[in-house]
This record gives C-alpha cells, structure tokens and sequence, in this order.
C-alpha cells in the first residue's frame, strides 16, 4: 500500500522531502508549488522554483495558482482524490477547503520546537535568540498559524557558532526523513497526534530589512547571533569608511572574542570588535559586489585597521 500525496512546496528547503517521499515509493499525484517569479540578472526571467523544477524532473505535474479563492482551483484540488497533502515551507495559509480536501488532510513539516517560533522564519529567529536546540515537526494543519497537533519531533542541538545557512541544510534533511516516518506510520494508521501546549508560544516574523544592519551597543552574544542568524541571507551588514569611502560591509560569520572597547571599535588585526560588553571577530565578510572572503583575505584588500570605528 502507499499514499496518494499531494505535495506543497517552494524553495530549497522543501525538495528533499518531495524526493523522500517518492523514493519512498509514495504516489505524488501533484505538486503545488508559488508561481515562477521575475528573476536572471535583469529580474526580466521568469523563474520557476526550485520544488518545481525538482518535480518537473521527477514527471510530476505541477499546479502554480496564486490562491485557492477559486472554487475551480479548490475543486482542482479536491478532484485529485488524494489521501493526504504534504506541506513544506509553501508560502500560502490553506483556507478550510484544501485543509479538508484530501482524505487524511493536511501535514506541515515545521523548522521549529512548536509552539516556540510559528510563523515565516523560525530558524533564523531561533538563532538570533541565542536557543541551543531547535527542530523538526511534523503536524496536523489546521486553520490556525502553525496551531495543529503534533505527530512527530526531531531535535537538533544549534551549535554555538552555526549559521542559519547551516541548520537549514541540517533541517532539511532531518526534516525530510521525519516526514517519511509520519507518512508511514499514517498509513499504517498509527500516528499519534498531541495537542500544541500553551505556554511558550512565540512567533517568527519574516526578517525585515530594518533589522539588518548591525548594532554594536548591544552585548557580543546578541551580536554573535544576530549575525549568524541572518548569514548567508540577507545578510547583517555595518559599514566602514575605507580609503575615504563609506562602504557597507556584509558580515557572514563571527566569533566570540575577548576586548573590550567603545562599541564598533575594531580592537585588533584580526578584526575584532568591541559591542556593549565583550568583543566579536568578524570571521567572514562581503563588500558590494564582491565575494564571501575570510577576515583575513579580507583584510588584504580592505585595509580596516584597529581604532577604526564601524557602524
């Protein structure tokens, strides 16, 4: 026996689940997918996304609507007689029709401990708070943000110097492998489902651009996670005024270090710099339309000098 799966998804983060569960030997009678998006170097391409591509290559047809308002997009859904409908980071809130569409209904695979970071971005907001585990949940969707009832939980220990560039990787995988254990164990009806606690719930709002840029005045550890949660994008970024010029400097990656000094004094050579309390080494950067560099390679071409200041 296998499941008749619908699969909803859009970037990256979703496609090891949708080859897992093909792999799985799961029938994927669809994919839905958000529409292709203006991109290439002008924005002029029309590109489509990286689930979609993937389920192109697996022969899968793919559905790209923009909404489920229709009643002829709902009917679409409800017509394809699936069993279940399998959620990955697909960027719409499924209204009451498609979460009831299917025959066992819908399964959210989550980046976050639920009910601590529901919402758009729990892995950047789970680093940028300075949480030393995190995870991968399958739940039950229902009409609330990221409210279902829980069936499986994998955790992840967030190491002390991980990006959210790296923990995605991570959890994508963990994430994909656990939905395949839900889908089975569902099939076999045996998934047992508990209901969210109460307490603890906080929400992951989408990182806004206002928030990137980097405050020096606050303690290292928050400034540590501040840029580690935003790495490799957007991107927290300071700026320093090289050869005269002011330039904006992304910063991708940091360490602890010891100094102390008026925040965003660079204290020594290897580009460590002081904040409220303690000191960071800025351990990779990026200038404006050039390349991730390692501090010290860095430093070879953008002479940032101790007693300069940044910010």
């Amino acid at each position: 026996m296998t499941l008749r799966i619908i699969f909803m998804g859009t970037p990256e983060f979703s496609v090891p689940t949708l080859r897992a569960l093909k792999e799985a030997g799961h029938e994927i009678v669809a994919v839905y997918s958000q529409p292709p998006r203006p991109g290439g170097r002008r924005g002029l391409d029309l590109q489509k996304s990286p689930v979609h591509q993937a389920a192109e290559l697996l022969g899968i047809p793919v559905f790209t609507p923009l909404n489920f308002k229709e009643e002829a997009e709902r009917e679409r859904f409800r017509a394809l007689q699936a069993d279940v409908a399998v959620v990955v980071a697909y960027g719409l809130l499924l209204p009451e029709a498609i979460l009831q569409g299917t025959r066992l209904g819908c399964y959210n695979g989550h980046a976050s401990l639920l009910p601590r970071w529901r919402g758009a971005a729990p892995i950047q907001r789970a680093i940028m708070a300075g949480d030393a585990k995190t995870g991968m949940m399958v739940m039950q969707m229902e009409k609330g943000l990221d409210t279902g009832p829980v069936a499986l939980t994998r955790e992840v220990e967030i190491g002390e110097n991980t990006t959210a560039g790296e923990l995605h990787d991570q959890l994508m995988l963990v994430g994909a492998r656990a939905m395949v254990e839900a889908m089975d164990k569902l099939e076999a009806d045996d998934l047992p489902l508990t209901p969210q606690v109460e307490d603890g719930v906080l929400y992951a709002a989408k990182i806004d651009k206002s928030e990137t840029r980097i405050d020096f005045s606050r303690s290292a550890e928050e400034v540590h996670n501040h840029i580690r949660g935003l790495a490799p994008f957007p991107g927290a970024w300071t700026e320093a005024v090289v050869n005269g010029k002011s330039e904006r400097i992304k910063v991708l990656a940091s360490e602890l270090a010891t100094g102390e000094g008026e925040p965003g004094t660079v204290l020594d050579d290897r580009l460590s710099v002081a904040c409220g309390s303690g000191a960071v080494r800025l351990a990779r950067l990026q200038k404006a339309g050039g390349k991730p560099l390692d501090g010290s390679e860095f430093l070879r071409g953008t002479p940032i000098l101790p007693g300069m200041r940044l910010g």
